[in-house]
């Protein structure tokens, strides 16, 4: 017979992650599987204009493993500079204009589809509206990997230059 003492018992780690489950289900349960984006803010930042629709601090949407946003550039304006592990796929919805990766140039327009490649030492991107007429509008995602390999994914998450939007406010 196994003999029970009065003392309270320890939370252990299993009931750590029942709590967590529950939690969770409970988040879930009451969160969005649709965001409207028209609804969202639009957040000016060093990397530009962008609305975030899904990202690891919004507990509002259903599922968190992923990081999407849209982002916003102002003819004949850009983007700041980044560094970061690459991987962010971004899909051009409205304009042209170009993508430096690297010190390469790439080139897009409307409905075209640029990724980021995941390099070891990661990768130094920026993106320019060629228009002096019309914004840019691209969508990006990117796997939300933050809960297990960091922001910073083993080669740094860095702001390199601002925006010139955010540099005017």
């Amino acid at each position: 017979m196994i003999e029970r003492s009065n003392r309270p018992r320890e939370l252990t780690k299993y009931q750590e992650l029942i709590e967590l489950r529950d939690r969770e289900r409970e988040r879930i349960a009451n969160s969005s599987v649709c965001v409207n984006g028209r609804a969202l803010p639009l957040e000016v930042n060093p990397q530009g204009m962008l609305k975030w629709y899904m990202h690891p601090a919004i507990d509002s949407t259903a599922h968190k493993f992923l990081i999407f946003y849209s982002q916003e550039i102002p003819p004949g304006s850009r983007s700041g500079k980044q560094r970061s592990q690459g991987g962010v796929v971004f899909v051009v919805v409205e304009g042209a204009g170009y993508t430096v990766i690297d010190g390469a140039r790439y080139d897009w327009k409307t409905n075209d589809v640029l990724q980021l490649p995941i390099k070891p030492d990661g990768v130094i991107f920026q993106h320019f509206n060629g228009s002096h007429k019309e914004p840019a509008l691209l969508i990006a995602a990117e796997p939300n990997l933050t809960a297990t390999t960091g922001v910073d994914r083993a080669c740094g998450f860095e702001q390199l230059e601002a925006a010139p939007e955010f540099e005017a406010c």
